[in-house]
């Protein structure tokens, strides 16, 4: 039973982690040398149904596959970056989608979160907010038109196109997501739900949730360490130096602020199936993954009953 007096059906819900507790796939140097192996072995042992994928997974679908059924696992989904709003780069950014479409299918999946990267500072050494591109009109127009063709190619296919809102990029405030949700069909391109980018952006979670929830169709459950995120606005940290200082953690971590019970009731009341993906990009020499990740499944199974 889900807070509240919703029920969530287990044959609709899948539990999943990101790799990023236990390595970092944006900057690599935030690694201690854990392994594949180990990773998912740990993912497994922590109680989750499958991950998103990372660097260090293999890359041969036979392989992989292998290696995650040996651990009753599966690929939650898999990562696309867009480059819409940048010059010559349409039928790239296509081409790239269709790679992704073609591997999560073969993974027997349904999700391919994207997001447009065209012009993203995250991975720069650059205030985080003050510096994220403002797209011009022109830019919207062709982000809006090409996420209507992948989301028809994905449909097409079986498959869904799930926009990953994000920080440093030109959709991460709260403004921008409406912008997108409204200027895109609403059969062919979904959100997912980030519950700490929105709130490091400045917006509310629990609103997006509430707003969006016929929208959202994949979710990464992400915590905030309040007073490490003030200091990193004050200081005008990089993303980097945000993740390095510990602003992310999973749900259930004590030291984190989202109280993330009302969004699953939001999202129970309104009959969600799908992925909640746990993802808190920390530097496993300070937080254990294994730990965290099963902090984070056991809060998971005490707020839903799953």
């Amino acid at each position: 039973m889900a807070s509240g007096n919703a029920v969530w059906n287990r044959d609709n819900i899948y539990f999943g982690v990101t790799p990023t507790l236990w390595w970092n796939d944006d900057f690599l140097d935030i690694d201690i040398g854990i392994t594949f192996g180990q990773c998912v072995s740990e993912m497994a042992l922590a109680g989750y149904d499958g991950c998103s994928v990372g660097h260090k997974f293999p890359t041969d679908i036979g392989e992989l596959t292998r290696e995650l059924e040996l651990r009753r696992l599966r690929v939650s989904e898999p990562w696309t970056s867009l480059f819409f709003t940048c010059n010559e780069m349409h039928d790239k950014t296509v081409a790239d989608f269709r790679k992704s479409l073609a591997f999560i299918k073969a993974m027997k999946g349904t999700d391919v979160v994207v997001a447009e990267l065209g012009h993203s500072v995250h991975q720069q050494p650059l205030a985080i907010l003050p510096n994220r591109p403002i797209f011009t009109d022109a830019q919207w127009d062709g982000l809006t038109h090409g996420l209507n063709e992948l989301g028809q190619i994905a449909k097409d296919a079986g498959m869904r196109l799930c926009y990953h809102h994000h920080m440093g990029t030109g959709v991460q405030i709260r403004a921008e997501v409406d912008r997108l949700v409204a200027s895109t069909d609403a059969n062919l391109v979904y959100l997912t739900l980030d519950t700490g980018h929105i709130l490091f952006a400045g917006g509310d979670p629990l609103s997006l949730a509430t707003d969006y929830a016929d929208r959202i169709k994949h979710v990464h459950l992400k915590n905030i360490r309040r007073p490490i995120m003030e200091q990193a606005l004050k200081d005008n940290l990089s993303f980097k130096e945000s993740i390095e200082a510990g602003i992310f953690t999973v749900p259930g971590d004590p030291d984190g602020c989202i109280d993330f019970r009302p969004i699953f009731q939001v999202l129970a009341d309104h009959d969600y199936r799908g992925w909640l993906v746990v993802e808190a990009e920390q530097n496993p020499a300070k937080a254990n993954p294994l730990r965290y990740a099963t902090m984070a499944r056991n809060y998971l199974r005490d707020v839903t009953g799953l």
